[in-house]
Protein backbone atom coordinates (compact mmCIF):
# COMPACT_ATOMS: atom_id res chain seq x y z
CA UNK A 1 0.00 0.00 0.00
CA UNK A 2 2.83 2.41 0.74
CA UNK A 3 3.73 2.23 -2.95
CA UNK A 4 0.39 3.91 -3.70
CA UNK A 5 1.14 6.89 -1.44
CA UNK A 6 3.34 9.92 -1.93
CA UNK A 7 5.04 11.07 1.26
CA UNK A 8 7.10 14.00 2.50
CA UNK A 9 9.31 14.47 5.52
CA UNK A 10 9.36 17.76 7.38
CA UNK A 11 7.47 19.55 10.18
CA UNK A 12 3.71 19.50 9.80
CA UNK A 13 0.64 20.57 11.76
CA UNK A 14 -1.90 17.74 11.63
CA UNK A 15 -5.70 17.91 11.88
CA UNK A 16 -5.49 16.56 15.43
CA UNK A 17 -3.40 19.57 16.51
CA UNK A 18 -0.29 17.41 16.89
CA UNK A 19 2.96 18.10 15.11
CA UNK A 20 4.55 15.34 13.04
CA UNK A 21 7.46 14.75 10.71
CA UNK A 22 5.61 12.70 8.07
CA UNK A 23 2.99 13.88 5.58
CA UNK A 24 1.20 11.43 3.33
CA UNK A 25 -0.48 12.77 0.21
CA UNK A 26 -3.52 10.52 0.57
CA UNK A 27 -5.19 11.62 -2.67
CA UNK A 28 -2.64 9.57 -4.62
CA UNK A 29 -4.06 6.43 -3.02
CA UNK A 30 -7.16 6.70 -5.22
CA UNK A 31 -5.41 7.52 -8.52
CA UNK A 32 -5.72 3.97 -9.89
CA UNK A 33 -8.76 2.22 -8.37
CA UNK A 34 -7.68 -1.15 -9.80
CA UNK A 35 -4.44 -0.97 -7.80
CA UNK A 36 -6.43 -0.38 -4.63
CA UNK A 37 -9.05 -3.09 -5.26
CA UNK A 38 -7.15 -6.03 -3.66
CA UNK A 39 -6.51 -3.95 -0.53
CA UNK A 40 -10.17 -2.92 -0.35
CA UNK A 41 -11.17 -6.58 -0.60
CA UNK A 42 -8.75 -7.60 2.18
CA UNK A 43 -10.03 -4.83 4.45
CA UNK A 44 -13.62 -5.79 3.63
CA UNK A 45 -12.99 -9.34 4.81
CA UNK A 46 -11.53 -8.06 8.08
CA UNK A 47 -14.53 -5.77 8.60
CA UNK A 48 -17.00 -8.55 7.82
CA UNK A 49 -16.08 -10.28 11.07
CA UNK A 50 -17.24 -7.25 13.07
CA UNK A 51 -20.78 -7.88 11.77
CA UNK A 52 -21.57 -4.24 10.99
CA UNK A 53 -24.94 -3.11 9.70
CA UNK A 54 -23.64 0.23 8.40
CA UNK A 55 -20.25 1.54 7.21
CA UNK A 56 -19.26 5.14 7.95
CA UNK A 57 -16.18 6.99 6.72
CA UNK A 58 -14.80 10.51 7.18
CA UNK A 59 -14.60 12.58 4.00
CA UNK A 60 -12.66 12.43 1.80
CA UNK A 61 -10.41 9.35 1.73
CA UNK A 62 -12.17 7.41 4.46
CA UNK A 63 -15.49 7.94 2.73
CA UNK A 64 -14.17 6.83 -0.66
CA UNK A 65 -12.74 3.68 0.90
CA UNK A 66 -15.70 3.12 3.23
CA UNK A 67 -18.13 3.33 0.32
CA UNK A 68 -16.23 0.57 -1.47
CA UNK A 69 -16.24 -1.60 1.66
CA UNK A 70 -19.98 -1.01 2.15
CA UNK A 71 -20.65 -1.93 -1.49
CA UNK A 72 -18.74 -5.21 -1.13
CA UNK A 73 -20.61 -6.03 2.09
CA UNK A 74 -23.99 -5.02 0.65
CA UNK A 75 -24.46 -2.51 3.48
CA UNK A 76 -25.63 1.09 3.77
CA UNK A 77 -22.97 3.80 3.83
CA UNK A 78 -22.85 7.14 5.68
CA UNK A 79 -20.17 9.81 5.07
CA UNK A 80 -18.92 12.01 7.90
CA UNK A 81 -18.05 15.59 7.00
CA UNK A 82 -15.55 17.76 8.83
CA UNK A 83 -17.02 20.89 10.39
CA UNK A 84 -15.09 24.14 10.69
CA UNK A 85 -13.32 24.20 14.03
CA UNK A 86 -10.90 26.84 15.23
CA UNK A 87 -7.42 25.67 16.13
CA UNK A 88 -7.15 24.90 19.77
CA UNK A 89 -6.70 21.86 21.93
CA UNK A 90 -5.72 18.47 20.55
CA UNK A 91 -8.53 16.58 18.84
CA UNK A 92 -10.65 19.72 18.33
CA UNK A 93 -11.90 18.55 14.91
CA UNK A 94 -15.61 17.81 14.69
CA UNK A 95 -17.43 15.74 12.07
CA UNK A 96 -21.14 15.43 11.38
CA UNK A 97 -23.36 13.04 9.46
CA UNK A 98 -26.00 14.08 6.92
CA UNK A 99 -29.31 14.59 8.74
CA UNK A 100 -31.30 12.28 6.47
CA UNK A 101 -28.83 9.43 7.07
CA UNK A 102 -28.24 10.26 10.74
CA UNK A 103 -31.87 9.42 11.41
CA UNK A 104 -31.33 5.88 10.11
CA UNK A 105 -28.54 4.99 12.55
CA UNK A 106 -30.20 4.49 15.96
CA UNK A 107 -29.52 0.99 17.21
CA UNK A 108 -27.45 -0.06 14.18
CA UNK A 109 -23.95 -1.54 14.40
CA UNK A 110 -21.53 0.83 12.64
CA UNK A 111 -17.92 0.30 11.59
CA UNK A 112 -15.83 3.41 10.92
CA UNK A 113 -13.46 3.05 7.96
CA UNK A 114 -10.63 5.44 7.13
CA UNK A 115 -7.83 5.27 4.61
CA UNK A 116 -4.95 6.04 7.00
CA UNK A 117 -5.11 6.62 10.76
CA UNK A 118 -2.36 8.74 12.29
CA UNK A 119 -3.42 10.54 15.47
CA UNK A 120 -6.98 9.39 14.84
CA UNK A 121 -8.63 12.80 14.84
CA UNK A 122 -11.03 12.05 11.97
CA UNK A 123 -11.87 8.60 13.34
CA UNK A 124 -12.47 9.88 16.87
CA UNK A 125 -14.73 12.68 15.61
CA UNK A 126 -16.59 10.27 13.30
CA UNK A 127 -17.14 7.83 16.17
CA UNK A 128 -18.54 10.70 18.24
CA UNK A 129 -20.92 11.66 15.40
CA UNK A 130 -22.08 8.04 15.03
CA UNK A 131 -22.70 7.72 18.77
CA UNK A 132 -24.51 11.08 18.90
CA UNK A 133 -26.76 9.79 16.12
CA UNK A 134 -27.65 6.67 18.11
CA UNK A 135 -25.42 4.29 16.16
CA UNK A 136 -23.44 1.61 17.97
CA UNK A 137 -19.77 1.64 16.92
CA UNK A 138 -18.41 -1.92 16.59
CA UNK A 139 -14.95 -1.27 15.21
CA UNK A 140 -12.43 0.85 13.36
CA UNK A 141 -10.73 -0.16 10.12
CA UNK A 142 -8.05 1.38 7.93
CA UNK A 143 -5.61 0.40 5.26
CA UNK A 144 -2.70 1.85 7.24
CA UNK A 145 -2.16 2.81 10.86
CA UNK A 146 0.71 5.17 11.61
CA UNK A 147 1.96 4.74 15.16
CA UNK A 148 -0.20 3.82 18.11
CA UNK A 149 -2.12 6.99 18.96
CA UNK A 150 -5.56 5.53 18.09
CA UNK A 151 -5.08 2.34 20.08
CA UNK A 152 -5.67 3.81 23.55
CA UNK A 153 -8.85 5.57 22.39
CA UNK A 154 -10.09 2.37 20.75
CA UNK A 155 -9.31 0.32 23.85
CA UNK A 156 -11.16 2.80 26.08
CA UNK A 157 -14.17 2.55 23.77
CA UNK A 158 -13.88 -1.24 23.61
CA UNK A 159 -13.40 -1.21 19.84
CA UNK A 160 -11.13 -3.43 17.76
CA UNK A 161 -8.87 -1.77 15.20
CA UNK A 162 -8.43 -3.65 11.92
CA UNK A 163 -5.59 -2.53 9.65
CA UNK A 164 -3.70 -4.04 6.76
CA UNK A 165 -0.42 -2.38 7.63
CA UNK A 166 1.25 -0.54 10.51
CA UNK A 167 4.15 1.88 10.26
CA UNK A 168 5.99 3.56 13.13
CA UNK A 169 5.42 7.28 13.35
CA UNK A 170 6.06 10.09 15.79
CA UNK A 171 3.54 12.71 16.88
CA UNK A 172 4.02 15.46 19.41
CA UNK A 173 1.82 17.91 21.25
CA UNK A 174 3.01 21.37 20.11
CA UNK A 175 4.57 22.10 23.52
CA UNK A 176 6.60 18.86 23.33
CA UNK A 177 7.65 19.04 19.68
CA UNK A 178 11.41 18.56 19.26
CA UNK A 179 11.25 20.19 15.83
CA UNK A 180 9.78 23.36 17.35
CA UNK A 181 12.45 23.24 20.04
CA UNK A 182 15.13 23.21 17.30
CA UNK A 183 13.45 26.15 15.55
CA UNK A 184 12.27 24.15 12.51
CA UNK A 185 9.38 26.04 10.92
CA UNK A 186 6.06 24.34 10.25
CA UNK A 187 5.61 23.59 6.55
CA UNK A 188 2.51 24.68 4.72
CA UNK A 189 0.85 22.17 2.47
Amino acid sequence: MLDLLASRSGHFLLESGHHGNLWLDLDTLFWQPADLAPLVQDLTERVRGLEPQVVCGPLVGGALLGYQVAERLGLPFVPAERQDVEAGPLYAARYSLPLTLRRRLPGRRVVVVDDVINAGSAVRATLAAVTLSGGKPVGIAALLRLGEAILSHAATAGLPVETLSVQDNSLWAPADCPLCARGVALQTL
